[in-house]
């Protein structure tokens, strides 16, 4: 069955390839939405003359089967699980990789999705996908890297993928952000999330990249923003949300039967996107043997409006960097956002005095700073730049879920040059607390 559903999607895939590059030499193909990416314009003449014969020819009708829940995937739900197909040599040179009984280590990196939240770490799709690599691939050393933090998006991600993904010099990356990057912050988001692609592939483990497209209840998602992005640099993604909502609308199930809460796919939701990750997966180690040419040049691509603002990003906290002062901050032996020994100012009476900053010397033309948001005991802190305040954020979460890691973009210089950070918390009248777990730097 799972050979039938895998030739369901590269059916589907190849009827994408219509309108575009049909050069032989190349895997170059975007999902029909999509259209000609930047990468491939350049051979949009060589195609003129069989265009309108392929626009032509009427695409072959989807038998329309009902889901069933924790079933197979029907033909239709495997037709909108491409949201963009891409390039697709280097995912094959990973699954020749595979077949040949060779170490191969998979990441995934997210938000509370790919942490495992509703579905626990046994249950995920992270999970899932791997121990059908390990079942599909017994031959093959899998290592399995988890990169999830609940409630972080993508600049937070690209700051930390030196830390938590590359490291690890992995072969294959996933990616879901687009649940947790917000339009409160369109632009940031946008360049946060190109520049991580751009800093994954060119990392000298030359990694292959799958992106993910999740939903929201209402189907908010950041999907139009990131899939533009991954259409010019020709990079696959998977379309849990189109996949979810069709058939929910179709009335096959319900929101709650994938979900306990207006966000995370629980056991059977996670189960689902496993399924839709893995059916792509075989449908393209189907057709290996037309997948050649050369992948995605990144440098021919568009770059998008600082689309690599952030792609030099790093994560500085206690255990690599060494502050000049500590000020009214202590390290804590605490797992919080998970860094481990974030710096910490706590007063009983709300007051922390003059010398109160936390100060470091840094390199850098961005600069930002990841701080713990709070449900309670919480205060504000400026943030000053070579002695010029330069922000003010504001560690207050009355009323929230929890307690969680925030960000915030302080301030970008036209070149990389030296400067000072001092985080100085701000006297309240009330018992109160500042955490910060690093600066952001690129």
């Amino acid at each position: 069955m799972k050979k039938i559903l895998a030739a369901v999607i590269a059916a589907a895939c190849v009827l994408s390839l219509a309108g575009c590059s049909t050069n032989t030499e190349s895997t170059s193909g975007t999902a029909p939405e999509s259209g000609t990416s930047a990468a491939t314009e350049s051979t949009a003449e060589s195609t003129a003359d069989t265009t309108s014969a392929e626009e032509s020819a009427p695409e072959p009708e989807i038998e329309e089967i009902p889901y069933v829940l924790g079933g197979e995937l029907t033909p239709t739900m495997l037709a909108n699980s491409v949201y963009n197909e891409g390039n697709l040599v280097r995912l094959a040179n990973v699954i020749k990789k595979l077949q040949s009984g060779g170490e191969v280590t998979v990441a995934y990196l997210g938000g509370s999705i790919t942490q495992g939240s509703s579905a626990g770490d046994d249950l995920c799709y992270a999970r899932l996908t791997t121990n059908w690599l390990e079942e599909h691939y017994p031959d093959a050393k899998i290592n399995y890297v988890r990169a999830g933090i609940g409630a972080t998006g993508s600049y937070i991600g690209v700051h930390r993928a030196d830390r938590d993904v590359l490291c690890h010099n992995p072969d294959l990356v996933f990616i879901d952000f687009s649940v947790n990057d917000t339009t409160e912050r369109t632009a940031t988001n946008k360049a946060s999330y190109e520049s991580l692609l751009r800093k994954l592939w060119k990392y000298e483990s030359s990694p292959a990249i799958v992106t993910i497209a999740m939903t929201q209840q209402d189907g908010t998602s950041f999907i139009d923003y990131h899939g533009e992005i991954v259409k010019r640099y020709e990079i696959p993604m998977i379309n849990y949300r189109a996949v979810i909502l069709d058939v929910i609308d179709k009335g096959y199930i319900q929101w709650t039967d994938i979900s306990d809460d207006n966000i995370h796919p629980n056991v059977p939701g996670h189960a689902v996107l496993s399924q839709l990750i893995t059916s792509f997966i075989e449908s393209v180690e189907n057709r290996l043997d037309t997948i050649t040419g050369a992948e995605t040049d990144f440098a021919a691509v568009q770059l998008g409006e600082n689309g690599d603002k952030y792609e030099n990003a790093s994560l500085l906290t206690s255990e690599n960097c060494e502050p000049v002062s500590l000020g009214a901050f202590q390290l804590k032996e605490v797992l919080f956002g998970n860094v481990s020994y974030p710096w910490i100012a706590k007063s009983s009476d709300g007051t922390f005095g003059d010398d109160s900053a936390l100060v470091f010397e840094v390199e850098a033309k961005n600069i930002g700073i990841l701080y713990g948001k709070l449900t309670k005991n919480f205060t504000k802190a400026d943030i000053y730049v070579d002695g010029e305040l330069a922000a003010t954020v504001d560690a207050n979460f009355t009323g929230g879920w929890g307690n969680y890691t925030e960000y915030a973009d302080i301030i970008s210089f036209d070149e990389t040059g030296k400067h000072t950070v001092e985080i100085k918390p701000v006297d309240t009248d009330k018992t109160a607390a500042f955490y910060v777990n690093g600066l952001c730097i690129s």
